[in-house]
């Protein structure tokens, strides 16, 4: 789940409301529908990503939704909270972790790695630009490319 919030900029409604009918392990390709009346996207799913979501198939066959819990319902929010800042106890992180951190990591690794401002918007389903500067503004490699001798 936490491999997945990060690498798609989910934030924990649309992480918690996955269903398996948005996913394609054939083919690779996760169906995100946003919430806070973002813009739906089709991301392709990695290597990684499809063995964890195949393992998850395997453990719980009849479920509806990806992510459950032991009473084979979908994950609450306050459930999905309290494994993330688990995570950071675990890792001895100094600092107390939200999950929506790992929405916004996703678009810092983007922006850090010099994709386009349009394309992290589309991807993390922002219809306003503005809300996707704050990746790319902070980006080190930002004006790497504009002269070359």
């Amino acid at each position: 789940m936490i491999m997945l919030m990060y690498r798609h900029g989910l934030r924990v409604a649309e992480a918690i409301a996955l269903r398996w009918d948005q996913v394609d392990l054939k083919q690779g390709i996760l169906h995100v529908s946003r919430r806070k009346k973002g813009t739906p996207a089709t991301h392709p799913l990695r290597g990684p990503e499809l063995r964890a979501l195949r393992q998850i198939q395997r453990q719980y066959p009849n479920a509806p939704y990806l992510f459950v819990s032991e009473r084979k319902g979908p994950l609450t929010e306050r459930s999905v909270h309290n494994i993330i800042q688990r995570a950071g106890q675990e890792a001895a992180l100094p600092f107390p972790v939200h999950p929506h951190q790992l929405r916004h990591a996703c678009g810092y690794y983007l922006a850090s790695k010099g994709h386009d401002t349009r394309a992290i918007q589309a991807y993390l389903g922002h219809r306003n630009i503005q809300h996707t500067v704050k990746y790319t503004e902070l980006s080190p490699n930002r004006f790497k490319d504009f002269w070359q001798d």
